[in-house]
């Protein structure tokens, strides 16, 4: 009890100091636009005025975190759910894109370990080039994907898809190679004395002991998946998703609207690492593993 007291008194002692610092910048970098309206007015503002207003502007450079919290509050509750201004609905489509490029990515990062384990020809031709794919910049393949798929007709859904399955089958790659090959040598050799086929070690053995890594590469990767989905969202021209409230917002110089779009995507980062981490105490508590 004690132990979670102070874990959440340092939790709560991070977070104030991230929001006092934030709001000491806020009033920083909104000061000039004060300062000039004041010149041209030809008055002077003084420091208690001068906060009051640098927390307050409409269209501010630096959005206070209350102004983030409103926009975010009455992004969710102002409109209905289905309504295209609604932070939630933008979130559903977002969510959408991501469960399904995370899904392709997943199995195709899952299948591709199982062969790089069980073949020396695929460790070495295709672990490289997986690695080779995460040097090339998200923000440059993006356009370039979707742009060819509109070209064939493909739009929507898919691209967005693709993309997140691009960023999101790595980290299972190599999260699922390092598990697969956790086992020991006299746990492999005491199978092998067993006449046990490749399939049975792969699951009655590799699969089992790979079951922390996957889970933990699982995390990396539905984050990153929604990552690619809303910078598919950017180049797209959508008008549908948290990318493109980032989008509208930066066009119309809505600062308080990009900081609560990227505040919902936070959220929902946070709330689809927390379902895996569900998922994985369940089935590790299931299988005798949880600690």
């Amino acid at each position: 009890m004690i132990e979670r007291f102070r874990t959440l008194a340092a939790i709560l002692t991070v977070v104030a100091v991230i929001v006092v610092v934030w709001y000491a910048f806020a009033v920083v970098l909104n000061s000039r636009w004060e300062y000039d309206q004041a010149a041209r007015a030809g008055v002077q503002i003084g420091l208690p005025e001068l906060i009051e207003r640098t927390l307050a502007q409409d269209r501010p450079m630096l959005p206070a975190p209350h102004q983030v919290l409103a926009g975010l509050w009455e992004g969710v509750t102002r409109y209905a759910p289905t309504s295209r201004r609604n932070l939630v609905y933008h979130a559903g489509v977002t969510l959408s894109a991501t469960l399904a490029g995370f899904a392709l990515g997943a199995a195709a990062g899952l299948l591709l370990a199982v062969g790089i384990v069980h073949s020396r020809a695929m460790d070495m031709s295709v672990m490289p080039w997986a690695i080779a794919s995460q040097t090339i910049p998200i923000l440059a393949i993006a356009p370039m994907v979707i742009v060819v798929l509109a070209s064939l007709g493909i739009k929507g859904l898919l691209p967005k898809a693709l993309i997140a399955a691009y960023l999101s089958f790595f980290p299972v790659l190599v999260g699922m190679v390092k598990g697969l090959r956790a086992p020991d040598g006299m746990q492999l050799d005491l199978l092998r004395t067993w006449n046990a086929s490749r399939a049975t070690t792969l699951f009655k053995l590799r699969l089992p002991a790979s079951l922390p890594y996957l889970f933990a590469s699982l995390k990396v990767g539905i984050a990153s998946a929604l990552v690619g989905t809303i910078v598919a969202e950017l180049p797209a021209g959508a008008t549908m998703g948290l990318g493109a409230r980032l989008l509208s917002g930066s066009y119309y110089g809505q600062t308080i609207q990009i900081w609560s779009a990227l505040f919902a995507a936070a959220i929902l980062a946070a709330v689809l690492v927390a379902a895996v981490g569900a998922v994985e105490r369940l089935v590790l508590k299931r299988m005798g593993l949880a600690r």
